[in-house]
């Protein structure tokens, strides 16, 4: 089985039913499953394409996402997604190291491209704005056939956030997608009547599984938000297409939390790609009421791990238990396992876990030892089975000797009254190893003084965790994705060094 035999199977069971709700239009599972075909049949007779061909997306949010993902499968190629706010010559770098010839974009990112053109000599450019005639021309082609690809094949290439040193290539398998799917829709309870709030960037890997494949693969229907701007759009479509599932980042949830909100349809609400600090979730779960849970996952596992149970015990600052048929355990440096309580690794084993990095073996290698995905973050196991993450192993700092984790300190911060954003680095000192350093953002009409702010933090940290230094901004910088980029941050301290 594969991905793209789901999506046919899906596809015919739900013809008549909308699959995308967009703005004030809507789409069959029928239109998808013709304009799929369409795109499949063209790659195949105009581009030759062979099974494992890696073909490169480079869209916002639209319902041609889709179909350019299912298209690239039905053909028996591999989905490259690309962030859609990268620059051009960060693009250029994905496609020459996913080495990618063809591109499905827009007209304006098309025009960008041209920008690098010359780097990337035998690219082919397909805009979005031919699919209506690949389809009008291909009808009388019929549906291609269900390509041969196993679990075992390569699927999508999913690009690291790049936070750190150049973007990698996470290489997932039809299985590894399948297997998370699976996992996601046994822990959500998701089934066809379900219609899942898209508002988060498809390119992302947790969206490409909970927002794209899990819908479509369950016969549910994706309420693909046309405009972000203002915030009350987000729940207007909400209510207008009756959406039961919001995953979404913390600032959302934290607008919503400080919002007088009408009553909405959702059933659930799911925090991602991001930590979600103690005082959102208790200021939504207060004022809001929906359960929101907080899950936890990464690019190379598919990217869903663990989760906090809808019908059982949620644990504030928990990343909840692992999702279904995965394993994740906390080991030392020496890949040894730690009882419950002692921070660690957190590592993780299952089917979800990515065959390794697209062309670069000595990294794969690294990551993936002894059977289970080392994911860089810090955390521990409680005596129920709950994960917490205490921070990435990178970000951990070394002040006398003694582990701080920013994670703590950062916590601690969210509680001061009007802080929106907050974020801890280390900065070198020549005596102490390392320094805590914080940077904070402030709501608006709300503001207070550095000394207010280490004066609350006195009071709760011990001295060796209070950050030295306090850096106020408008906003910190952020991925796509909702990330804060803390190497920009630290660039900020290198540079005022």
């Amino acid at each position: 089985m594969n991905l793209a035999a789901r999506f046919v199977q899906s596809a015919s069971a739900n013809t008549d039913k909308e699959a995308v709700f967009w703005g004030d239009e809507s789409y069959k599972y029928s239109h998808f499953a013709k304009e799929t075909a369409a795109l499949a049949h063209h790659f195949l007779d105009e581009h030759a394409l062979k099974p494992g061909t890696r073909v490169a997306i480079w869209l916002k949010n639209c319902p041609e996402f889709l179909s350019a993902v299912y298209g690239i499968l039905r053909a028996g190629g591999v989905v490259v997604p690309i962030n859609n706010f990268l620059k051009p010559s960060e693009v250029a770098y994905i496609l020459q190291d996913a080495e990618a010839d063809i591109v499905i974009t827009d007209g304006e990112l098309a025009e960008k491209l041209a920008e690098v053109k010359d780097t990337l000599p035998t690219l082919s450019i397909i805009p979005t704005t031919t699919f209506a005639s690949l389809t009008q021309a291909s009808e009388h082609s019929g549906a291609p056939s269900i390509p041969d690809r196993g679990e075992e094949d390569l699927a999508v290439i999913i690009y690291t956030s790049g936070t750190t040193g150049k973007p990698k290539g996470a290489m997932l398998s039809h299985g590894n997608l399948l297997h998370n799917v699976e996992s996601c829709q046994h822990e959500l309870e998701a089934i066809d009547m379900d219609r899942m709030t898209i508002l988060l960037p498809m390119f992302h890997s947790f969206m490409l599984t909970v927002g794209v494949f899990l819908p479509i693969l369950v016969g549910g229907s994706l309420v693909l938000i046309r405009s972000l701007h203002p915030p009350k759009n987000i729940l207007m479509e909400i209510i207008k297409h009756q959406a039961t599932i919001l995953p979404a980042i913390p600032q959302l949830f934290r607008t919503l939390a400080t919002t007088e909100l009408p009553p909405l349809p959702l059933r659930l609400c799911i925090s991602g790609a991001a930590p979600l600090p103690v005082e959102v979730l208790k200021q939504f779960t207060e004022r809001v009421g929906i359960p929101l849970i907080e899950g936890y996952g990464l690019s190379e596992a598919s990217p869903v791990v663990s989760l906090n149970p809808i019908r059982d015990v949620r644990k504030p600052g928990s990343i909840g238990r692992p999702v279904k048929n995965v394993e994740v355990s906390i080991q030392d440096d020496a890949g040894e396992l730690l009882p419950n309580k002692e921070i660690g690794e957190l590592c993780v084993r299952g089917g979800n876990v990515m065959q390794g990095y697209w062309n670069r073996p000595e990294e794969s290698a690294a990551t993936l030892v002894n059977g289970w995905l080392r994911t860089g973050d810090i955390g521990y196991q409680d005596d129920d089975g709950y994960f917490f993450i205490t921070d990435r192993k990178k970000d951990m700092l070394l002040v006398n000797g003694i582990n701080v984790y920013p994670r703590e300190i950062e916590e601690l911060l969210y509680q001061f009254d009007g802080i929106k954003e907050a974020a801890v680095v280390g900065k070198t000192h020549p005596k102490r190893g390392e320094q805590p350093v914080a940077f904070i953002a402030f709501d608006a009409g709300k503001e207070s003084s550095v000394e207010e702010v280490k004066a609350f933090l006195k009071g709760r940290l011990a001295d060796f965790k209070c950050p030295r230094e306090i850096h106020i901004s408008a906003a910190l910088p952020r991925n796509a994705t909702g990330k804060i980029l803390k190497t920009e941050l630290r660039d900020q301290l290198k540079a005022q060094a």
